[in-house]
């Protein structure tokens, strides 16, 4: 196992320790994140956006916006998986998420499942997934390489 130590000369800032395994466990995520959202984005390439756009103007909303779909659940999810602005991504698929969970998911979100558990689980994952990219970037293992600014 590898550590990278970084040194700084501001005495107040904390020494931060990277090893390869923190690596791994953010391509892990990632990987997880992107290509369980791209079956999503996959699926409405294949059947459309009908059901997004119809609920959106049930909601007073511009018909067309429900064409961003593509950019929350194939666009983001490939660059995540690509480690290419994988921030900026991952913020994307956080308001993918938030505006799926208001438009179709509120009437489930104090239920439970019938196997007992949380009846949005897969929309926590993907919504709690993408905070933590955003939160963590890349990592090593990225096109975008480690330093890279949206990394």
């Amino acid at each position: 196992m590898q550590t990278a130590y970084s040194s700084t000369n501001d005495r107040s800032s904390a020494a931060v320790i990277t090893t390869s395994s923190d690596d791994a466990g953010k391509l892990l995520l990632r990987a997880a994140l992107a290509i369980l959202l791209l079956f999503h984005g996959v699926s409405k390439l294949i059947g459309g956006v009908g059901f997004i756009t119809g609920m959106l103007a049930k909601a007073g909303l511009p018909p067309a916006v429900g064409y961003l779909v593509y950019i929350g659940e194939v666009v983001a999810p490939l660059l995540i998986l690509l480690g290419i602005w994988t921030r900026a991504a991952a913020l994307v698929v956080v308001v993918n998420m938030i505006v799926a969970l208001l438009l179709v998911h509120t009437a489930q979100f104090f239920t439970m499942s019938q196997t007992g558990g949380w009846a949005l689980e897969l929309q926590g994952f993907y919504l709690a997934s993408a905070i933590a990219v955003a939160l963590l970037g890349a990592g090593r293992y990225s096109l975008g390489g480690i330093t890279g600014k949206w990394n």
